[in-house]
């Protein structure tokens, strides 16, 4: 396992979690994984465009706003996006079981796990 891959399990502690991901925000890349499910890969590339259409409209806005976190909510899943607060060009890609997962823990093993972790 590499390191990031270490930083992120205790994401998958959670219940119904299924996977995570450390996303360069400026290329799309995925930089470590931890769960399975999903490929990782297609993931980080595309929600590295959600959250670049979201900035971009904030800035159309003018708002002085930064993103905490974007819940994409699918038929039984949620796909929780937190830019980190340290180092805006990367964000954590978490997927869970939305009939196992309570959203409230998983958003605060988010916040814990961004408040934790160096690179």
């Amino acid at each position: 396992m590499t390191t990031i891959e270490n930083k992120l399990a205790p994401l998958m502690s959670v219940n119904g979690a299924m996977a995570a991901a450390l996303v360069d925000y400026n290329s799309g890349m995925m930089l470590g994984s931890s769960g399975t499910g999903l490929d990782l890969e297609i993931a980080a590339a595309g929600n590295t465009e959600v959250v670049r259409a979201k900035i971009k409209t904030i800035e159309m806005l003018q708002l002085d706003q930064q993103i905490e976190d974007i819940l994409i909510t699918l038929t039984n899943q949620y796909h929780l996006i937190r830019p980190m607060d340290t180092d805006r060009g990367l964000f954590i890609y978490y997927v869970l079981d939305s009939g196992k997962a309570n959203l409230a823990l998983a958003r605060r093993a988010l916040q814990t796990l961004e408040e934790t972790i160096t690179l």
